[in-house]
């Protein structure tokens, strides 16, 4: 999953951490509802990597340059390195794979299929901004997982090179033509509404997921910190846009 080298889109880590942070997972694992919940979050993770190579794949067709679609092909393959560290780690805590991503397939597969770039310039966008959104949503959440779950989610969403890159061709294009920049900014904008209209859905969706994002499982977020948490979200793909070059 591609993520952003944006500053303050996650809060600052505790000085000491309580509860399940301060945990390993074979200590949080004997709660077998924290379990379910880490088993649904690697695999809405895991079938995120494994879009996102597919995606990646896919745009580097649309390249304007050879230079160009081997940087998306090497970044392509950076995402499914992380899928196969995910996959395996479910395996590793007695979880199928496939079970544990199936449920998030629908709702993922929606949302590609509905943010379709329809060129080069869009598939960038997207990829820079519609990703970085999930990416920003998951590292809120791994402040509060064990130790184990949460140094693995940290290493997936790894900046694969897309931010800059995105950045460089999309701010030249907004140079070489300024027209560019307005559509670029409302495709931008459709993605923010529909990434964000997913995140809570898939959420929503699953019982043991939404438990722990709202406190009822150690330290989760409270209703109030939900809030806060998409705030600083968008906050961040503010930071996202201006960097581009494109108005929030």
């Amino acid at each position: 999953m591609t993520s952003s080298d944006t500053p303050d889109q996650a809060p600052d880590a505790p000085a000491e951490r309580t509860g399940i942070a301060a945990q390993d997972w074979a200590t949080a694992a004997a709660d077998p509802q924290y379990r379910a919940a880490v088993v649904d979050l690697l695999g809405a993770l895991a079938y995120g990597e494994l879009a996102a190579f597919e995606r990646l794949a896919e745009d580097a067709k649309l390249a304007p340059t050879l230079a160009d679609k081997a940087e998306l092909a090497k970044m392509a393959s950076a995402e499914f390195h992380h899928f196969e560290r995910l996959r395996d780690r479910l395996t590793e805590i007695g979880a199928e794979p496939t079970e544990a991503m199936d449920p998030f397939v629908a709702a993922l597969d929606g949302f590609h299929r509905q943010t379709a770039p329809s060129d080069w310039l869009e598939g960038l966008v997207k990829a820079y901004v519609g990703d970085s959104i999930a990416s920003d949503f998951y590292r809120e959440v791994a402040a509060r997982l064990d130790s184990d779950t949460r140094e693995l989610v940290l290493a997936v969403l790894d900046d694969t090179g897309h931010a800059g890159f995105a950045v460089e061709k999309v701010r030249a294009a907004i140079d070489a033509d300024p027209r560019v920049g307005g559509r670029l900014a409302l495709w931008a904008r459709r993605l923010m509404g529909e990434a964000l209209s997913q995140s809570q859905r898939v959420v929503a969706d699953r019982d043991a997921l939404s438990t722990m994002l709202v406190g009822g499982v150690a330290d989760g977020f409270d209703l109030a910190e939900v809030g806060r948490m998409f705030t600083r979200i968008t906050e961040a793909h503010t930071k996202r846009m201006a960097a581009l070059g494109l108005a929030a």
